[in-house]
């Protein structure tokens, strides 16, 4: 394919593209990698403040690779997706233990590691190391369907792999590491700037004169994918123990599971549920509280905490610990048990 694509975008992106985030203007490829597992399923303004909290505490591999699993998800708290952080800090103790401490150069390599799939290993590459190796995350399948005008379906695995094919054959034909890293950043702009789902801004897009779905008049429907996650719903009952002490009773969550390794009020799928657990004379001191939606990706939550007042710490009958104010404030906790308990 003609260098039409890739002269266009690095051109653009060094004129328009965005310049002024943290994680940009450096080839370290610990803060990419960083960025790159928050962005995915976060958006910018949000990953902003967590990646600076996670530097002011983690400023380099070796510190997020020694510390407790405990820290990484307490500061990871209300971002969601609770894997990314696990495999945050099991992804850091490999760069340690098999990797001397430095990352990987290529992107073949750093897919060996945990949580770093194929699009995020081209991306540390392409920007740190200069290699010439596509990403596909979701801006930028949107960019390159519209542009090419690709409508097979992408839920089906061939088609995907197909466009994988494509996007390597329209990267820069130098690999010249400044043109990668701006080419990989100004598709990744492009997506996130001019190129949106709804309304796109054509006619500033740099790409404009030869994009197939401009020229269609329909580039809202690019890229194709019909399989789409169906949203469900679940009601979770919360026992809320707390002594007069202001300790909490709290429950490490299993894995996997909803808020997997974090801690958390402990988690019952019915009233009569949580009341057998309890048993009397304490479930006669239980009080109901005002139920209220937690909405995840896919699936909405309706949790109904139920109060149990003791006056001094008492062993339950579940899985957990007593955890006081000094002891909660460094743990990892579901955003919403956080706001709860605050």
């Amino acid at each position: 394919m003609d260098g039409f694509l890739g002269s266009q975008v690095v051109h653009w992106q060094a004129l328009f593209g965005r310049h002024d985030l943290p994680w940009q203007n450096t080839r370290d490829p610990y803060r990419v990698w960083l960025s790159e597992i928050m962005l995915q399923q976060t958006q910018v303004v949000t990953v902003q403040a967590y990646f600076a909290r996670f530097l002011a505490r983690f400023p380099e591999v070796h510190a997020l690779a020694q510390a407790p699993l405990d820290d990484v998800l307490h500061l990871w708290a209300g971002m969601g997706y609770y894997s990314r952080a696990r495999n945050l800090h099991r992804c850091a103790q490999d760069v340690m233990s098999l990797h001397g401490g430095v990352f990987p150069r290529t992107a073949q390599q750093l897919q060996t590691l945990p949580g770093i799939g194929r699009s995020t290993a081209a991306a540390i590459a392409a920007l740190c190391f200069g290699e010439r190796v596509a990403i596909l995350d979701g801006n930028v399948k949107r960019v390159l369907t519209r542009y090419l005008g690709f409508a097979d379906d992408l839920a089906q695995p061939a088609h995907e792999r197909r466009l994988w094919e494509l996007a390597t054959q329209l990267l820069p034909s130098a690999p010249v590491l400044r043109d990668m890293a701006r080419y990989t950043q100004g598709m990744m702009d492009l997506g996130a700037t001019l190129c949106n789902s709804k309304n796109p801004a054509c006619p500033a897009c740099p790409l404009a004169t030869r994009c197939v779905a401009k020229a269609l008049g329909s580039p809202e429907k690019f890229p194709v994918k019909t399989r789409k996650l169906k949203r469900s719903a679940q009601s979770i009952w919360l026992l809320w123990a707390l002594a007069d002490d202001g300790a909490v009773w709290l429950s490490p969550r299993p894995t996997p599971g909803v808020w997997a390794g974090l801690y958390c009020l402990p988690l019952f799928e019915d009233r009569r549920e949580l009341q057998a657990v309890v048993g009397q004379p304490g479930g006669s001191a239980l009080k109901d509280l005002s139920p209220f939606k937690h909405v995840l990706t896919h699936k909405d939550l309706y949790l109904h905490p139920v109060l149990l007042r003791l006056q001094e710490r008492q062993i339950l009958p579940i899985e957990g610990q007593w955890v006081d104010a000094a002891q909660l404030a460094r743990l990892g906790l579901p955003a919403p048990i956080k706001k709860l308990l605050s």
